[in-house]
């Protein structure tokens, strides 16, 4: 049997991005609305450049390429991807970002400097 699956390439998400970054005042909520809009964005065209639509479920490895061996935290990282899992939903891929159609795996953290970025493994499931 034949595993469906798609490896979608994006940049690191922005700081804003994370729920432990402040946006207390009003250019804070700002600038996170328009960084959400724009990874939410770029996930979106990263499927639809793929050509896929109409999965019912599918699992989703991601994997980060830090550019550096800070110590990170797998909640906030998995955290920070929300826009992205909503950019999947907008692009048609899956019907909803909820338990039942997309199942989120453990993050996995690497480093490579020249090249720091997020890449998400999406594979189909029956």
């Amino acid at each position: 049997m034949d595993t469906e699956a798609v490896t979608i390439v994006l940049p690191l998400p922005a700081r804003v991005l994370s729920p432990n970054c402040a946006v207390a005042t009003p250019g804070g909520r700002f600038a996170k609305a328009a960084a959400t809009k724009r990874y939410r964005k770029l996930a979106r065209e990263a499927v639809q450049e793929e050509c896929l639509v109409g999965w019912g479920k599918a699992s989703v490895a991601a994997t980060f390429y830090w550019p550096n061996k800070r110590r990170r935290d797998t909640d906030n990282a998995i955290a920070s991807l929300k826009a992205a899992y909503d950019g999947l939903v907008d692009a048609g891929l899956l019907p909803d970002d909820d338990y039942e159609c997309m199942q989120r795996e453990r993050p996995v953290f690497e480093i490579d400097r020249d090249h720091p970025r997020v890449e998400l493994l999406v594979t189909r499931l029956q």
